[in-house]
């Protein structure tokens, strides 16, 4: 296993793994209890259910989303072993780890399997309420974007 493919199993499963730790920990000391705002209010632990995708979009899609998502876990596992790009590493194990932190939560928590709702807790601001998964893919896919925009081939097999 070349570097590359190294990095992305690496930050894929660090990635889930906080996401995982954070999440549990929320589930515990954040969900069925009051706000708890930091920094004067600028962060704040709230816990929220979503059914959906980001800003609770399409919250009745989520057999689609469990779906997506394997589908997204799928092709990075086929596409790692032609990496050669640490940065592409990076970046899919990033969004690795985010589709597959929000994929166990809607496998694994309520209402039932495949349909479980993932488990949002910060707010920064106003915006809307988020997870560690959610960040992961955000670095994941903003760092696939650079690596894009610098013409850094996906797969040891494409030209320069």
């Amino acid at each position: 296993m070349g570097a590359p493919q190294r990095v992305l199993w690496t930050a894929a499963a660090a990635g889930l793994a906080v996401d995982q730790v954070t999440k549990a920990v929320a589930a515990v000391a954040v969900e069925g209890h009051p706000p708890v705002r930091l920094l004067g209010g600028a962060l704040t632990f709230t816990a929220f259910r979503n059914s959906g995708a980001a800003g609770s979009f399409a919250p009745h899609a989520t057999l689609v989303f469990t779906a997506l998502a394997i589908g997204v876990l799928a092709f990075i596992v086929r596409t790692a072993p032609s990496l050669r790009s640490t940065g592409w590493g990076v970046g899919l194990g990033l969004i690795f780890a985010g589709a597959g932190g929000n994929l166990a939560d809607r496998l694994f928590r309520t209402p039932g399997f495949g349909r479980g709702a993932v488990l949002d807790f910060i707010q920064i601001g106003h915006s809307g309420i988020f997870n560690l998964s959610d960040q992961c893919v955000t670095a994941g896919a903003l760092t696939v974007l650079v690596q894009t925009f610098r013409g850094v081939p996906l797969r040891s097999s494409e030209a320069h």
